[in-house]
């Protein structure tokens, strides 16, 4: 049997890396307008790193973490998702020390054992933020407007925040009881998975899609009637903030999130020609995280996007637009002496940045020619016995199709002048 890519995995060939290309460098370019500076971590981490950063009640970790003992016997794991790695770099290199706010973003492979289907896979990649250090509400709604101007920029307009709060370690527990009483005469309506979840981690039922779930929470207490002062402050200012800057949003009282380490805001990003799968970016607050990874008590904010989800729902839309092809200049070589001048032309060419071919098949000249029109070359240079006896080589233009003869020390600075890109 042929050996396979695993399932859930995907290659991507050179045409397919150039949209990814596109994207990437759409995102650096946001990334700098807001002041993000770009951080890289390892593929795998301690397992405890995700325990204690992500939740032990998470789905991620009880069921999707791909983990490993390695040769000294440590517990490791393939990254699930990144924030808490991004902490544990701030907390490594003490960058705690320096009073500001820290803006990171990262592009790249996270992985979690799911079920492979349209736009997830097991090795998938993100594109995510982290801004470290600052409580303030704005914070929370520069990140959401950086979201936002990504899309809009991507041409994504149909666009739908939802937003929530999900409280603080101050008032959550009083919350997170009036939850367990709530559910306690309609645990039989439950699935396996939150009847488990429900002394652990009651607020993780209300984001549960089964239909049963679903509808042993109608009538259930909403979150944002139970926030503190701090808490409803901080919501507040987070909606005047983006009503300020034209971001409409949807308030949502279930929109939780999947993992432990939200505080206070969190949201998601839908866009509306998905269908039921039509969440695109989603983040929030987490106050509470760095700490619980063994730093000092500092607030952060992030969200991520998958960005394979992200490139279908593009391609989807007719908004990737065909990246553009480099034209080279194609030398055509008949004979060896002419192939070595060719080889040497080419190379000149190359360290001018001048975007150079030669026929390296053996082919005709008709084959060459062949070449340099599939390669879409708009010269090519032909070099043959009498050309390289006169010291000249024959330029052909392949859009006007005119022809010249020109020195063979000359065709460098020729190009140079000549070649558009």
């Amino acid at each position: 049997m042929a050996i396979t890519a695993p399932r859930g995995t995907q290659d991507f060939l050179p045409e397919q890396t150039a949209e990814w290309q596109l994207l990437e460098r759409k995102i650096r370019q946001i990334c700098s307008l807001y002041g993000f500076g770009e951080i890289r971590t390892p593929l795998f981490e301690s397992t405890e790193l995700f325990l204690r950063g992500i939740g032990e009640t998470t789905d991620v970790v009880t069921k999707e973490m791909y983990t490993f003992n390695d040769r000294g016997g440590r517990s490791m794991t393939l990254r699930p998702e990144n924030t808490a790695s991004v902490v544990r770099a701030f907390l490594e290199h003490k960058l705690y020390g320096d009073p500001q706010v820290h803006k990171f973003y990262y592009m790249g492979p996270m992985f979690r054992h799911d079920r492979p289907q349209a736009g997830r896979y097991r090795q998938f990649n993100q594109f995510g933020v982290e801004e470290i250090g600052s409580r303030d509400p704005a914070v929370d709604a520069e990140i959401i407007a950086m979201a936002f101007q990504l899309f809009r920029e991507l041409g994504l307009t149909d666009l739908d925040l939802h937003l929530n709060s999900v409280g603080c370690p101050k008032c959550r527990p009083v919350y997170r009881q009036k939850l367990i009483e709530f559910y306690a005469d309609k645990k039989d309506m439950l699935c396996d998975d939150c009847k488990a979840r429900l002394d652990k981690n009651p607020l993780r039922v209300l984001d549960c899609k089964e239909e049963g779930c679903k509808q042993a929470s109608v009538g259930v207490p909403e979150l944002t009637d139970n926030l503190c002062d701090d808490c409803r402050d901080h919501f507040t200012k987070v909606q005047q903030y983006l009503t300020a800057v034209g971001i409409p949003f949807t308030l949502d009282p279930r929109l939780v999130r999947g993992l432990d380490y939200y505080t206070n805001t969190a949201f998601e990003i839908m866009y509306a020609p998905l269908g039921a799968q039509s969440t695109v970016c989603g983040g929030g607050r987490y106050d509470g995280l760095i700490e619980e990874v063994g730093g000092p008590s500092t607030p952060g904010i992030g969200f991520a996007i998958g960005m394979e989800r992200l490139l279908l729902t593009l391609k989807e839309q007719g908004l990737l637009p065909p990246p553009q092809r480099k034209r080279p200049v194609f030398i055509v070589a008949l004979g060896d002496a002419a192939k070595t001048a060719a080889f040497t032309i080419q190379q000149q060419l190359r360290e001018k940045g001048i975007y150079a071919e030669i026929d390296l098949m053996g082919r005709s000249m008709k084959g060459q020619m062949k070449s340099a029109n599939k390669l879409e070359a708009d010269y090519t240079v032909i070099i043959g016995e009498d050309e390289l006896a006169g010291g000249q080589v024959q330029v052909r233009d392949m859009n006007t199709k005119e022809q010249l003869s020109i020195p063979m020390n000359g065709i460098i600075e020729y190009m140079e002048t000549h070649k558009k890109g």
